[in-house]
């Protein structure tokens, strides 16, 4: 088995749901050729207020309603909160990532991610601006 690793950094984004599949995918080509046909493919996002997941890529609705859906969970603003020195949205994007977390496996099949025909890799920011992203891509092959 081998392994191969790259990061990807990824522009800032406001907050909400991203679908970042195409970057990922320019990255693991770029590392690794079309003919490797079986593998794991890795991703780690190094960042606390951000997390990665997949999900529906076909109807942007689904995007929007787990935005409105993580803000009903984690408002911002809240007078209990004591992590408050980094903005009033910064700890509810704790909890977010934590819910989501900032790691996923993706199984390569014939060269390529193996996602299912609906499903899109998100970055979701959950800051309201949040900074540029590095995701650490390790592939095993």
């Amino acid at each position: 088995m081998s392994y191969q690793q790259t990061t990807l950094t990824l522009p800032a984004h406001a907050r909400g749901i991203h679908i970042i599949t195409p970057m990922v995918e320019d990255a693991i080509h770029k590392l690794i050729p079309r003919s490797s046909k079986a593998g794991l493919i890795h991703l780690f996002l190094q960042h606390t207020s951000a997390s990665l997941a997949i999900n529906e890529n076909a109807d942007p609705d689904v995007r929007l309603d787990t935005e409105d859906w993580l803000n009903k969970i984690a408002p911002a603003d809240q007078p209990e909160y004591r992590h408050t020195l980094e903005g009033s949205d910064d700890l509810p994007a704790h909890f977010k990532s934590m819910l989501f977390g900032v790691s996923l496996t993706i199984p390569l099949v014939n060269g390529t991610l193996g996602l299912g025909m609906w499903q899109g890799i998100y970055l979701c920011e959950h800051r309201d601006y949040g900074s540029s992203r590095t995701i650490v891509i390790t592939i095993s092959s």
